[in-house]
């Protein structure tokens, strides 16, 4: 769906807010989605790019990002790859401006279908590995301390078969 263009309101309304100035609206969106992608282990920068966009009525170039979040542009230009990388957001053509404009996707199922296939089913898929691995260290330790190892790798081994029975569900109930 193509992003809507903003209207005359609008681009007066922002024309009016000082530099880097943030409604009460979009300080809620911002904080709201660092607490989100803190939760995935994200930074903080990211949420901060979500949420501003989340909350604009009109797609945003790299530089508005910049100074509305005072960010730099090294942060501003990683927090936006994830996000795309994600599907998170998308660029939007706006006539006359031959920056890149961003705006909000707002499937969130998109963005946590791509964050479940690239970061946590990676991390499930190494996971046998990584117990194996484990599993070679215990015959090095005491029998007291092996014993206890053992049954901590055993609910290792547990949470990962979990995950991976719970990771097609999940997709699917998410669209994906």
């Amino acid at each position: 769906m193509p992003a809507k263009l903003p209207n005359l309101a609008t681009r007066k309304a922002a024309a009016r807010r000082p530099s880097g100035g943030m409604s009460p609206l979009e300080v809620e969106a911002i904080d709201f989605f660092i607490s989100f992608v803190r939760l995935l282990g994200m930074p903080k920068s990211v949420g901060e790019i979500y949420g501003l966009l989340f909350a604009s009525p009109e797609p945003l170039a790299l530089d508005a990002l910049m100074d509305r979040l005072h960010m730099s542009k090294g942060a501003a230009s990683q927090g936006l790859k994830v996000l795309r990388s994600f599907g998170a957001v998308r660029t939007v053509y706006v006539p006359g401006d031959r920056r890149d404009h961003y705006v909000a996707d707002f499937e969130l199922s998109k963005f946590a279908s791509a964050f479940i296939k690239e970061e946590v089913q990676p991390h499930l898929d190494s996971g046998a590995a990584r117990i194996a691995r484990m599993e070679q260290h215990l015959t090095k330790l005491p029998k007291a301390e092996r014993d206890a190892a053992s049954a901590r790798l055993a609910k290792l081994r547990h949470w990962k078969e979990k995950g991976e029975a719970m990771l097609p569900w999940l997709l699917k109930f998410l669209g994906a």
